[in-house]
Formats: structure tokens, sequence, C-alpha cells
């Protein structure tokens, strides 16, 4: 299967808690549609200290995940926002 291309996505997106607006991270986003999945190696910048759990508010916004081999966070619900 097909891993997610390292060098196509150039737009760099800010990812927040929807709960309370905390930063999570700063992620290289490809494509226009909303964000589903992050692929672990796109985040550029990471602010938790746990995956997939907010550091401000501790809610879980993502779980891990193996998408197309690749090890990824899979966003629960709307946990997040994008800026």
């Amino acid at each position: 299967m097909a891993k997610p291309n390292a060098k196509g996505p150039v737009r760099i997106v800010q990812i927040y808690c929807s709960k309370c607006k905390f930063q999570l991270f700063k992620y290289r986003k490809g494509g226009k549609g909303a964000l589903v999945k992050c692929f672990k190696e796109r985040i550029v910048e990471d602010f938790t200290h746990e995956e997939g759990i907010c550091p401000s508010c501790d809610a879980q916004f993502a779980r891990n995940a193996l998408i197309r081999g690749a090890p990824a966070l899979k966003i629960v619900g709307t946990k997040v926002t994008m800026k």
C-alpha cells in the first residue's frame, strides 16, 4: 500500500484543542478536506506531553493508529480545530 507523500504537502496548519483552544501541534497538511488523521512524520512541532491527550484540559483528541502502514493519530470526533 502507498505511504503518505513526505514531499507533497507544503501547507503548515496549526492544530488546536476545540475544548480549551490550546495549541497541540503544527502539521504539514495535504489536500483541502477536514483533518481526520495526522501522520506522525508530518508533525513539525508537537506541544503535547502524551500522544492524543491535550495537556491543558486532559481531553483525548486522538488515538494511535496504523494507516497504510504508517504510524498516525486518528482524530476522535471533532476534537480539534485548524487555523
